[in-house]
């Protein structure tokens, strides 16, 4: 067994659980519940944003075509809404870019420090897996309050506590 991915095949498989959990949160949140002045969608384009920005390297990151000034901010409102669908597709884009970096690397990769960031690789990958589930909880909660249901969060086996049948459990 070739150790040089055992540390990137588990970030692979924790990575891969992200986009499933963020998958089944814009199927089942209410893109227009107010959190904390701001509706749903923007909270959910404001944890993708990031993951696209920060996962790899935010120094060398650029914003989505649909992306306007502030669009990604708690803190300012935004004229535009973007759709569940649009949403969606966002995120596809994500998983496609992350995917193709993570193939690209091996462990030892993960000690190198990206051009112009103060992290390392890893760093930049755990700050996003704890930034992601931070906001994917505030999400899911407004969830549960609107309708009295646990969306589904899989965990690393790819199977949540519960059912895995559904989006609620």
């Amino acid at each position: 067994m070739d150790k040089k991915y055992d540390l990137i095949n588990a970030i692979k498989l924790n990575t891969e659980t992200i986009f499933t959990n963020a998958d089944i949160m814009l199927q089942t949140c209410n893109m227009d519940y107010i959190l904390c002045d701001m509706p749903i969608w923007k909270h959910c384009y404001h944890m993708l944003h990031s993951l696209d920005q920060w996962y790899i390297n935010p120094k060398e990151y650029a914003h989505p075509p649909f992306h306007t000034e502030n669009l990604n901010s708690l803190d300012i409102a935004s004229e535009e809404t973007l759709s569940k669908e649009q949403l969606q597709e966002y995120l596809q884009s994500i998983k496609a870019k992350i995917t193709d970096y993570l193939n690209s690397l091996d462990d030892e990769m993960l000690y190198e420090i990206p051009i112009g960031c103060k992290q390392n690789r890893l760093g930049l990958i755990m700050s996003q897996f704890r930034h992601f589930y931070a906001h994917l909880g505030n999400i899911n909660a407004t969830t549960i309050i609107e309708t009295n249901q646990w969306p589904r969060v899989v965990g690393i086996t790819g199977k949540s506590g519960k059912s895995t049948e559904g989006l609620y459990e």
